[in-house]
């Protein structure tokens, strides 16, 4: 089976799990540099009038030359409080949030210092409730390049072959149908059928 290395992604988008369905092995990366302005401290979900965008806050910011690991996230605005009241107030009416509230809300009670260990909360539970099988290790130092046969999704996780199915999307009759949003999207909305939405 196919092994993939990524980075510690903050409830990773739907493509990075249509990339991730058929593997046997995914490494996470605690060793690589924290990049800005990327998924791995934000994810992007719906909202009525434009996708919305919830970071997890720093210490330090956002301008980090640290590795993942490192990386200690900002608890003193209650970020958990308010990406939850976020997610709610957004999803409250799709098929499948009462479906997953009570099992999601527990990650935003739940206070992390790092974010790879809020990331790695987040990955196990979407992993689990669409019934995925790989197994993860995680590698805290950094290696620039791995053997062909891992496939590396640091630098980016499109595949070009791959061709995002529709599905229901809350806002879509105000703001049309969102691209790539993250995997809470399609799970709110499809529930189990979920993975099978990832075939595309």
């Amino acid at each position: 089976a196919m092994a993939i290395v990524s980075p510690f992604l903050t409830f990773p988008n739907i493509s990075w799990w249509a990339q991730v369905k058929d593997a046997g092995l995914v490494i996470l990366d605690g060793g690589e540099h924290f990049q800005k302005m990327t998924s791995r401290n934000r994810y992007h979900i719906s909202g009525a009038n434009n996708p919305i965008l919830l970071s997890v806050p720093l210490v330090n910011g956002r301008n980090q030359h640290v590795p993942v690991k490192d990386v200690c996230i900002y608890n003193g605005d209650r970020w958990q409080v308010q990406h939850w009241r976020t997610l709610v107030s957004v999803y409250r009416r799709t098929p499948y949030f009462d479906h997953y509230e009570e099992g999601l809300s527990h990650l935003f009670h739940t206070e992390f210092t790092h974010l790879i260990d809020f990331n790695r909360a987040g990955l196990e539970w979407a992993k689990k409730q669409l019934r995925m099988s790989f197994e993860t290790q995680e590698t805290m130092e950094f290696q620039k390049d791995y053997p062909a046969d891992i496939t590396d999704l640091r630098a980016g996780y499109q595949n070009s072959n791959w061709v995002q199915p529709r599905y229901y999307q809350v806002f879509e009759d105000r703001i049309g149908f969102r691209h790539d949003l993250s995997i809470l999207d399609l799970l709110f909305s499809e529930g189990p059928r979920a993975k099978d939405l990832l075939k595309g």
